[in-house]
């Protein structure tokens, strides 16, 4: 579903990333890791169509992001870390708007934000302006729209970011029932997430992919970790 190759991304004399290359499968939930500045975003952000590479090719569902960047923006859902909400707009204002430029019939458009506000369970806020919610509903309310038109590639960087704990055991669920049904790439720095929900892990360190494996074949690669944190420090940091 997911196809990156050689991928890079320099602003000048600095590379973002460096010759990244990844495969994601078709309803399969990816994890990505990394640290802050690896180049997590910038990866997801090309994916997107956001951000044009400087050199290496991508495509999603079979078409290539740079070639074909419309037809991969109808299939991708992102949630950015900053979700992009119009604040003076209510949930439900903003969801109608996002649905629209998504081109969502307009028969089908209520329905289509009842079923997403159910999944996010933002329900009880719809009528309410998003520049007097919490700010983990709206996290939920960007998590939403990524929803809407149940595209087959979701994209989520650092999802859960101002959710408390209850919420984030919820989103948690709400992302393993994806399994099969959507293809996931989940940026996180919360590891417990990625062993609750990801097949797979990708690592990313200065740019450039240090792991891609199950967590099972992982743990038999780095036999004297103990845990996926400890996995983590030692190929992020070195």
């Amino acid at each position: 579903m997911i196809e990156v190759r050689n991928l890079t991304k320099r602003y000048r004399d600095l590379a973002a990333i460096q010759d990244v290359s990844f495969d994601v499968k078709k309803g399969e939930i990816l994890g990505f890791l990394g640290r802050n500045g690896a180049g997590k975003t910038t990866t997801m952000r090309i994916l997107t169509g956001f951000l044009p590479a400087t050199s290496g090719t991508a495509k999603v569902a079979g078409f290539d992001v740079f070639e074909r960047p419309l037809e991969v923006k109808r299939r991708v859902g992102y949630l950015p870390e900053q979700p992009p909400l119009y604040l003076d707009m209510t949930a439900y204002g903003y969801l109608k708007f996002v649905a629209a430029i998504k081109g969502i019939p307009k028969a089908k458009l209520k329905g289509e934000i009842e079923r997403v506000a159910n999944l996010t369970a933002i329900g009880s806020v719809m009528d309410r302006v998003l520049a007097n919610l919490s700010k983990g509903f709206r996290q939920r309310v960007g998590l939403a729209q990524a929803l809407l038109g149940d595209p087959e590639v979701l994209i989520l960087d650092e999802p859960t970011v101002g959710l408390d704990p209850i919420q984030v055991r919820e989103f948690r669920d709400l992302v393993k029932t994806f399994a099969g049904k959507h293809t996931v790439i989940l940026s996180t720095h919360i590891l417990s997430e990625i062993t609750a929900t990801c097949q797979r892990v990708l690592i990313i360190r200065d740019g450039k992919v240090v792991a891609c494996d199950d967590l099972a074949g992982l743990a038999q690669k780095h036999q004297e970790q103990k845990s996926l944190e400890e996995i983590f420090v030692k190929l992020a940091e070195n």
